[in-house]
């Protein structure tokens, strides 16, 4: 079966069918053409991730981040952050980085970043004399930088799957995240001073700082309220969940007083669809680790690496190579459902936490967002920005390199993700 699957998703792939249903389609046809397992068997592993409890937390992450976006909430995110850094050279650009810092408190969702944040800042950028290739590269590449900060739906994703601690893989997610907001800002400057881009002096007065600061500190405090009710204990990420869902409903009633029924109508809609595309990946996945653990697949081939490479700083530059790869093709979840039973096979034998292991993991497959084939991030910053894909990519490799960086030194030096814990 192992066989029919690695010939039949690399072919659906090829024929654009979506992620999620070349997954399903290449799970069940290899079923059904080996003849092995019973239908009725392979419908139940299909269903069953659906039924963990904890599952519950991604809907309801989801939904507390639209609410959060609606109104005045999301254009208060980005008014701090332009207070913040605006008046620095290239600050637009920082903006976004900032921005994608902030927002990712509130989503947990590198789409949706790029969608508010582009739709926000690359038309400004663009009328400031910001080159659009540039504008767009920015806005793809920082807006990753989201799913390192709690709700982060990767980590959850990836807790799940592994059995880890969610609330270590969000703590352990921050430094990694501070280290590209704050590489990515330098990054930004530098770029900015060499081209001779001009200072937005009226993007960031200092007197507007505290004014803005005030309006946007619920907003700020999102991933504080996330971790801190985990970490005292007093409640479960599930159950935590729910409390970000009436936090927002809370803020943007009482505080924004801009959240209509129309609103929350709209983001319970949209929290549904995205919901049922990442479910839908996460039940198709499933099915496809059940064969291969069926077929002792991750365990061979742990067992090959080991004989094969035996160095561990091989072991580990191999993994966040194949990581790379796999992360241009495939989404993020379903990359992190299909190569977390592999790599954790591989990390228990050299002796990698699973916690260090799973920010590595998101973070390697991150980079896949605004890489082609796939590029999700770098398509919508393109589209936004009314610019040319190849102008856009030209501009990334400066980004590629500062988060492949963070990534090899998170990799190689477990202080960068577990120093909190």
């Amino acid at each position: 079966m192992s066989l029919l699957l690695a010939v039949i998703f690399p072919v659906l792939l090829l024929l654009a069918v979506p992620v999620a249903h070349a997954l399903l389609i290449a799970a069940g046809g290899a079923v059904m053409i080996e003849g092995r397992v019973p239908i009725l068997i392979t419908a139940q592993r299909l269903y069953s991730p659906t039924q963990d409890f904890p599952m519950l937390a991604i809907p309801f992450f989801i939904l507390a981040g639209n609410l959060m976006m609606s109104g005045s909430f999301g254009r208060s995110l980005i008014d701090f952050a332009k207070a913040c850094v605006g008046r620095l050279r290239g600050g637009l650009a920082q903006v976004s980085v900032l921005g994608s810092m902030i927002f990712g408190g509130v989503s947990g969702s590198a789409v949706a970043d790029a969608t508010a944040l582009g739709n926000a800042l690359i038309p400004v950028q663009k009328r400031e004399g910001y080159p659009a290739g540039f504008a767009a590269a920015v806005n793809a590449s920082s807006s990753t930088i989201s799913v390192l900060i709690p709700p982060s739906i990767p980590l959850i994703i990836y807790g799940l799957v592994s059995e880890t601690s969610i609330l270590d893989l969000f703590i352990a997610g921050i430094v990694p995240a501070v280290m590209l907001v704050f590489s990515m800002l330098l990054l930004c400057w530098l770029l900015a001073s060499l081209r001779g881009i001009p200072l937005a002096l009226e993007a960031g007065a200092g007197r507007r700082f505290l004014a803005t600061l005030a309006k946007s500190l619920p907003a700020v405090l999102m991933p504080v309220f996330v971790i801190a009710t985990l970490r005292f204990g007093i409640a479960t990420p599930t159950e935590v969940s729910v409390m970000a869902v009436a936090y927002a409903l809370v803020v943007g009633h009482v505080v924004y007083r801009d959240l209509s029924l129309k609103s929350i109508y709209r983001a319970i809609i949209d929290a549904g669809v995205v919901t049922g595309a990442v479910m839908l990946i996460i039940m198709a996945s499933s099915l496809i680790q059940w064969i291969l653990t069926l077929e002792r697949i991750p365990i061979e081939l742990a067992e090959w690496v080991l004989a094969t490479l035996k160095e561990p700083w091989a072991i580990v530059l191999a993994m966040n190579v194949l990581m790379l790869l796999i992360g241009t093709f495939l989404d993020l979840p379903a990359a992190i459902l299909l190569l977390t039973p592999i790599f954790g096979e591989i990390a228990g034998v050299i002796g990698l936490s699973p916690v260090q292991l799973g920010v590595m993991m998101v973070l390697n497959l991150s980079i896949g967002l605004y890489t082609p084939p796939v590029g999700t991030t770098l398509f919508i910053s393109t589209s936004i920005a009314g610019n040319r894909l190849g102008n856009t990519i030209a501009e990334l490799p400066p980004f590629y390199f500062v988060a492949i960086a963070v990534t090899l030194l998170v990799s190689y030096v477990p202080w960068f993700s577990l120093a909190l814990l």
